[in-house]
């Protein structure tokens, strides 16, 4: 099962290694990763493999919300399912 992860918010170093260290310890393979700088904001959105994840959903999230706070940046994960029911409607 797949998810979409956004990432935004002014830029710095250290971003990039900040969330996908996040990711990695929680068990998330990244398939597939974008980003790019508008003006001073840094935008990043990955698609990631929940299938060997390791915490529970409510544990990453408050992981990427704390990490987020640290580096400055809004991170977001929706469900794939959450994503195509969307556009069902």
């Amino acid at each position: 099962m797949d998810a979409i992860v956004t990432v935004v918010g002014k830029d710095q170093m250290g971003i990039i290694a900040g969330v996908t260290h996040e990711l990695s310890q929680a068990g998330i393979n990244i398939l597939t990763i974008s980003q790019t700088i508008l003006d001073e904001y840094f935008t990043m959105i990955m698609k990631v493999d929940l299938g060997q994840m390791l915490l529970a959903r409510q544990e990453l999230n408050a992981r990427l919300e704390t990490a987020g706070l640290r580096l400055g940046v809004q991170i977001t994960l929706i469900h794939e399912d959450v994503l195509k029911a969307m556009h069902r409607i």
